[in-house]
């Protein structure tokens, strides 16, 4: 009782001591007080405030890592099954995730690193005559180890999160939309579930690939260093049904990356190219497919065969604008350039992938597909813009032992060797026609394995005939062709065969004539 009494009059001496001294005399004594803590504490402290400076409009990105990092430290104690401190669950109003954790208010974690132990102490004062909070995580380091250790751990910490965030994010599928003046880009959930696990690609081809992505996601520091924009081209060229879609599926998945699916037949010119460029985010894939049919891509270069004094008529005629808007998809619409005003050009796609306007964004993945490379410009396909060349064709022998297993779930029988067999002969598949070839039976797992090894076969001993059959039906055409080009080939082969057909006929009456003795 004595005790008590003495703690109660020590209390009521510091309150009127409070209200007695003047507030420049107790924030000195304050400070004070907190200096002698200081300096007697074996370890250093320092605060990460949720915003930066007291107004609370700009966040605090280092405040953002660390709730991250202390959240996916939170669930690897769990699963440790450590006994954690006391938590906080929330979940977004429809969101499908899991409930995230966090450290509940003046509650503390402890962490290690570089054989330190560390301690984060999350704090939240609510203001005075205010309902808001301001919240703050407190690091403590030991102080003979604090200068060494606070760099790399905080490098160490926003690298974790930063994992994290780009794992954990939920992904978009975009495309830009033709609708209003301005261009924009309006999006769905992205969920598609190719991954590199799932793809047919040969094993060189997959290690190269994923070796190459590793090398971009983890390249900030090089491309800094080289005074490179932080981008990556790729080109994949193939016959349709080779893989070209599900491969990019797969690099968004590995990267946990937007995909922008760009058209460019609904861009009306270079600068809302431009636009949609600047609208994106960074951590994207950029996607263009088939543009060999979205663009003339030879156009700025070769020109397209107009005279001289075309061209000339071209430039006089704008320089005197017609007084209606008519014609304006004319012959007249850029010599070579497909129009500066009206269509995307060669040299406006160029600046959007290698141009100045490319470095609007970091660490992005830009991505060509199309089935005729051959149509490309050389100024497109060297490397700075389309760095990596992918070339997808027909089905390899250990692509289709993937397919047998993920399609019928059989990998060791004597059919599949058989079906290798006719792949290393010369049969030719797409993973696309072999996928629904096994589709078909995929109930029956050895008669689905049986009529791949017949449509193998067919290609084989049966290639010249099948060819003579389709193209009399008009039904197939080599992709390395153009329509136009195998509507050619198919009315050549009807003469031959009209002038095989005369030859022996002829011979036949020459010889039944010399078996009469004419």
């Amino acid at each position: 009782m004595e005790l008590l009494s003495q703690m109660w009059s020590l209390l009521g001496l510091l309150t009127i001591l409070q209200n007695i001294l003047p507030s420049q005399l107790l924030a000195l004594l304050h400070s004070t007080w907190q200096s002698l803590q200081d300096s007697l504490t074996p370890y250093s402290y320092f605060d990460v405030p949720e915003f930066l400076g007291s107004s609370a409009v700009e966040p605090n990105d280092l405040y953002r890592h660390v709730h991250l990092y202390l959240h996916q430290s939170l669930i690897c104690s769990a699963a440790a099954s450590s006994a954690p401190p006391r938590l906080t669950l929330s979940l977004p109003c429809g969101s499908l995730a899991a409930p995230s954790l966090s450290i509940s208010p003046n509650h503390s974690l402890e962490d290690s690193f570089a054989g330190q132990r560390l301690l984060w102490t999350h704090h939240a004062d609510t203001l005075q005559d205010s309902l808001e909070e301001r919240r703050t995580y407190s690091l403590r380091l030991p102080k003979r180890a604090s200068a060494s250790l606070l760099g790399p751990y905080l490098a160490h910490l926003s690298g974790a999160a930063d994992h994290l965030e780009r794992s954990s994010r939920p992904r978009r599928l975009f495309t830009n939309s033709p609708r209003g003046v301005t261009p924009s880009w309006f999006s769905v959930p992205f969920r598609h579930p190719a991954t590199f696990a799932t793809l047919a690609l040969e094993p060189a081809m997959k290690v190269s690939i994923l070796a190459d992505l590793e090398a971009f996601a983890d390249g900030r520091e090089f491309y800094c260093r080289t005074g490179r924009a932080w981008k990556r081209g790729y080109l994949l060229h193939g016959p349709p049904g080779s893989g070209k879609s599900s491969l990019i599926a797969a690099m968004a998945n590995h990267l946990h990356y937007d995909v922008y699916d760009l058209e460019l037949t609904r861009v009306a010119n270079n600068s809302d190219l431009r636009s949609l460029l600047i609208q994106t985010n960074n951590r994207s894939v950029i996607v263009i497919e088939d543009i060999d049919c979205s663009l003339d891509l030879t156009g700025d270069r070769r020109g397209t065969g107009k005279s001289t004094e075309a061209r000339m008529r071209t430039m006089r005629r704008r320089r005197q604008p017609s007084l209606d808007n008519e014609g304006t998809d004319s012959e007249d619409d850029d010599v070579g350039g497909r129009g500066n005003d009206g269509r995307v050009t060669l040299s406006g796609l160029l600046n959007f992938i290698d141009g100045l306007w490319s470095c609007c964004g970091e660490e992005r993945v830009i991505v060509f597909t199309t089935n005729y490379v051959e149509a490309f410009d050389p100024a497109l396909l060297r490397p700075g813009r389309m760095d990596v060349h992918v070339r997808l064709g027909a089905c390899g022998a250990h692509a289709m032992r993937e397919l047998v297993e993920r399609y019928v779930g059989l990998r060791d029988h004597e059919m599949v060797a058989v079906a290798e067999g006719f792949i290393r002969a010369g049969a030719e598949m797409t993973p696309a026609e072999v996928a629904e070839v096994l589709l078909r039976d995929r109930e029956e797992p050895e008669e689905a394995v049986r009529s791949l090894v017949a449509e193998l076969r067919a290609r084989v001993v049966g290639g010249a005939g099948r060819e003579e059959e389709e193209e009399e039906s008009g039904r197939a055409w080599s992709w390395e062709e153009s329509p136009e080009k195998a509507g050619g080939k198919r009315r050549r082969a009807g003469w031959e065969k009209k002038v095989r057909f005369l030859r022996r006929l002829r011979s036949l009456t020459k010889s039944d004539s010399e078996s009469r003795g004419v």
